[in-house]
């Protein structure tokens, strides 16, 4: 656990390195488009915390952070959310070098990985990693023919500035007389100055193509795999991670989530996902020659399937959806798993009607929506319902999620 966490905190910092390493340089550079939706992170897709458990499209091309919460309470749940194939080869730079990729260079770049904490309500630490990647898009935005004319547009005026910018360094580097020097630099800092003014010309031209793409093709069809794994921790007063949690809460997961269009404005979504854990059963040990009664505890391993649909209807900037999600374990009833890792020793029976484990509400409903308030901030918000096999409902819980790109 703590190797797994060390090697995604690093990765993280080489990538922003990266990153801040390519900004500072941006000047000198062409920009591309970003993002065209702004999902959860799959991180807090597997911990369960989004307001939707089988989400939307997702398209992240930036650094993202997400916050979540269940209650009144300002807890410190964040997700960090990075694309590491396309922050390293693809962003910030010509379109055309994407284009030109292979297939799957251009698959490996729909790569996210995200790490996040969140504090249950037993205030347990929850920290967990995901990685996701998209194995279909029915359009690929930077692959569509929306930019060409642009990119022609601003073709020549942008060689010709750069040719002056290498002239001027070329001067100031070969200059004899020091007192030509601070002109050389204003002239270079000048030219400098248009480039970065034709790039964000060019930039704002994009985006607007963007916010057209956005409103005809929101609910483009797509299917994602994602992985990853969960690990919960008792606490302490101050914090500090003690005994690892079983049962549910700490898990690995493995998980296909996929869309198609119904309509201009509705969306069709699904999810079938398997996560795998141990669960903790108790009971109760009998003495068959005194009757004595001692409780035990025993592991055993099973699986959780869950199996989702989710409809949505609205358009880039809004959208209201209904989920109904359905899960089950692999063993059935606490007996059964209890037979298949525990033989009482001679002398002892077990007492059937005491054996106990964590109970997984079979059904849960969401109703909520997404508010895109800008171009950068999601507001994801829901109320979730959990229902016994019955449909009798047991629980109503708000849930919201703010995403944030970070730029």
């Amino acid at each position: 656990m703590k190797t797994t966490l060390s090697i995604l905190l690093t990765s993280f910092s080489l990538i922003s390195i990266s990153a801040a390493a390519q900004q500072t340089n941006a000047v000198n550079e062409k920009t591309s488009p970003k993002e065209f939706s702004i999902p959860a992170s799959p991180v807090f897709d597997l911990m369960g915390v989004s307001p939707a458990q089988v989400t939307n499209l997702s398209d992240i091309k930036d650094f993202k952070v997400d916050w979540s919460f269940k209650s009144w309470k300002v807890s410190p749940n964040l997700a960090l959310q990075a694309q590491p194939v396309w922050e390293l080869f693809y962003n910030r730079r010509s379109l055309e070098k994407y284009r030109k990729a292979t297939p799957l260079m251009r698959l490996l770049s729909t790569l996210d990985v995200s790490i996040g904490t969140v504090q249950n309500e037993e205030n347990d630490r929850r920290i967990g990693f995901a990685a996701k990647i998209s194995l279909f898009r029915k359009r690929d935005p930077l692959m569509a023919n929306m930019y060409d004319d642009i990119e022609v547009k601003y073709k020549e005026e942008t060689i010709k500035v750069d040719e002056d910018i290498k002239t001027v360094k070329e001067q100031l580097d070969t200059a004899a007389n020091i007192l030509q020097k601070p002109g050389l630099r204003l002239q270079l800092q000048q030219l400098e100055s248009q480039y970065f003014s034709i790039n964000s010309r060019r930039q704002q031209e994009i985006n607007e193509r963007i916010k057209i793409h956005n409103e005809e093709y929101w609910n483009n069809a797509y299917l994602n795999l994602a992985f990853g794994d969960i690990y919960t921790y008792q606490t302490d007063s101050a914090g500090t991670l003690k005994k690892l949690r079983v049962n549910r809460n700490t898990a690995s997961g493995i998980w296909l989530n996929g869309g198609l269009s119904i309509s201009k404005k509705l969306f069709l979504s699904g999810l079938v996902r398997s996560s795998f854990y141990e669960d903790q059963l108790d009971f109760m040990l009998e003495n068959n020659d005194t009757g004595e009664q001692t409780p035990q505890q025993s592991i055993a391993k099973n699986t959780l399937f869950s199996l989702g649909a989710n409809i949505r209807y609205g358009g880039p900037i809004y959208t209201f959806f209904v989920e109904l999600l359905h899960e089950r374990k692999a063993l059935k009833t606490a007996a059964d798993a209890l037979n298949d890792v525990f033989n009482p020793p001679v002398g002892f029976t077990i007492i059937g009607e005491t054996v106990r484990w964590n109970a997984v509400q079979p059904y849960t409903i969401n109703v909520g929506g997404d508010w895109r308030i800008s171009r950068n901030v999601i507001i994801n918000y829901g109320i979730r319902g959990l229902m016994n096999k019955n449909f009798k409902t047991t629980s109503f819980t708000p849930v919201v999620n703010i995403a944030c790109m970070m730029r």
